[in-house]
């Protein structure tokens, strides 16, 4: 009787202890990309130094959004506030005979009031395993770090990298068409006045 009620105790410590393993011994590396990093920032993984990868990937829920935990802190809906611009961590892990999946988690830094993440559920990884996906609000101090791994330390607006609309640049370009619009109507006006002019007697 005493063993069967140890038993899960010992099953849920597994699991609490297996997501921190499962990803020192797996993942390689994580990119993070989105508005203002241009081409994105690569994190150090497993034997590169992956402490920072680690602490990022725990502030911002990847363990319970990938394996299943207990308390799951997952949520099922999106949670209220303003999500601001999204980023991407893609997190490379390689599995058996040597076949690497990744996992997308999608990062909301300045969302308010606290930084939100979300795991589409279904995502393949160690080949048979697939993800529990979710939201999750995690706390500033995720801002803060992203921040220190190469985020801007304020939301960038629109147009300011990411694939966003590049307003600046389409207003310059609409205003140098206005320019030789005008030019043109001023010379055919000009060109008009000479032809109405009365010949000289």
């Amino acid at each position: 009787m005493r063993r069967r009620a140890l038993l899960p105790t010992i099953l849920g410590i597994a699991v609490l202890l297996m997501p921190a393993g499962a990803l020192a011994k797996g993942a390689s590396e994580a990119t993070i990309t989105g508005p203002g990093l241009g081409d994105g920032i690569t994190l150090a993984g497993e034997g590169q130094g992956g402490d920072q990868l680690m602490r990022l990937a725990d502030e911002a829920g990847f363990f319970p959004a990938v394996y299943l935990t207990a308390p799951n802190p997952m949520l099922s809906k999106r949670p209220d506030g303003e999500l601001g611009p999204r980023y991407t961590i893609v997190y490379t892990m390689p599995g058996p005979n040597n076949e690497a999946d990744e996992i997308r988690q999608d990062l909301y830094p300045y969302a308010t009031p606290s930084p939100v993440t979300h795991v589409a559920s279904g995502q393949q990884y160690f080949t048979t395993e697939r993800t529990v996906g979710g939201w999750y609000v995690a706390s500033r101090t995720l801002r803060n770090d992203l921040v220190a791994a190469g985020l801007p330390a304020n939301p960038p607006q629109p147009g300011d990298g990411g694939g966003g609309v590049r307003w600046g640049v389409i207003g310059a370009a609409l205003g140098s068409a206005a320019v030789c619009v005008l030019g043109i109507l001023c010379a055919l006006l000009v060109r008009s006045r000479r032809r109405s002019d009365p010949a000289p007697a």
